[in-house]
């Protein structure tokens, strides 16, 4: 891998982390398409490039995360903030628990094209029925203790290749009938502690099994790019929530999951 490879794929994670295509089924397709070793980085650089969105969306959200930084020592009283910090401990939960149980069989088995095939069509699907089901007109301060560990299903069934982060968050809020702008803002705020969770313990795997020099920039340069786009990805996509349906995602992942299987027939 060189340095243009690792910038690719920085812009390739900033552009898809926000938007409801799934980053991770990106990352595999784009290593399978250019015949890079899948396994030079695997997890590990995944990671790297989730860091570098992880800035990206402390940035944008940055009032947000200082308000309940704010509040939480105050966690368990009324107010805004802290009960917007309950919500997201408790939408955390499933993605750790997922994440604990089911990890290495994910790695391990589930990162394939093949697997992006099915979920990103099962993606798109869902949009476009959660976009028909019924009127989404809640704000996101109206999300219930259970509905955020709905949403915290959603996001553990993100871990799953091709199934997208926000895609999923954003479906189950608007089966929810919660705004799309509303169910983004507290899909990404609900994404950062799982990111961070996700970084630190590739992290400590990194600092046992070491880093060689040649990897460190390949590393730095995958987070920087995929920080930068990441910022301006998220920035775009917010104002696009307000008057868009998912629509056009649906029919992008129909398309690139067609295109996957010509790819593979054709190989």
């Amino acid at each position: 891998m060189t340095f243009v490879y690792a910038a690719l794929l920085g812009i390739v994670q900033g552009l898809t982390e926000f938007l409801p295509v799934s980053s991770s089924a990106h990352l595999i397709l784009a290593r399978a398409l250019f015949g890079w070793d899948a396994d030079a980085f695997g997890l590990a650089f995944d990671v790297a490039c989730h860091v570098g969105t992880l800035l990206a969306v402390v940035i944008y959200f940055w009032n947000d995360l200082w308000a309940m930084a704010c509040a939480l020592p105050r966690a368990l009283e009324a107010g805004e903030d802290a009960r917007r910090i309950r919500l997201i401990v408790v939408g955390t939960l499933p993605v750790v628990a997922v994440g604990l149980l089911f990890a290495d069989a994910i790695e391990n088995g589930l990162r394939s094209p093949a697997v992006t095939i099915v979920t990103l069509t099962l993606g798109a699907v869902l949009f476009l029925v959660a976009e028909r089901v019924r009127p989404a007109t809640r704000l996101a301060s109206d999300i219930t203790m259970g509905e955020a560990l709905a949403f915290g299903c959603a996001q553990a069934a993100a871990l799953v290749p091709g199934i997208s982060r926000s895609g999923a968050t954003i479906t189950m809020g608007l089966f929810l009938g919660v705004r799309r702008a509303e169910a983004a803002r507290f899909s990404f705020l609900l994404g950062v502690p799982a990111i961070l969770a996700a970084a630190l313990k590739e992290g400590l795997h990194l600092v046992e099994v070491g880093l060689s020099a040649d990897a460190a920039p390949l590393f730095l340069v995958g987070m920087v790019t995929s920080a930068v786009v990441g910022y301006l990805t998220v920035r775009f996509f917010m104002r696009f929530l307000g008057s868009h349906r998912l629509d056009v995602f649906a029919a992008y992942r129909l398309i690139l999951a067609a295109v996957v299987v010509v790819w593979l027939f054709a190989r």
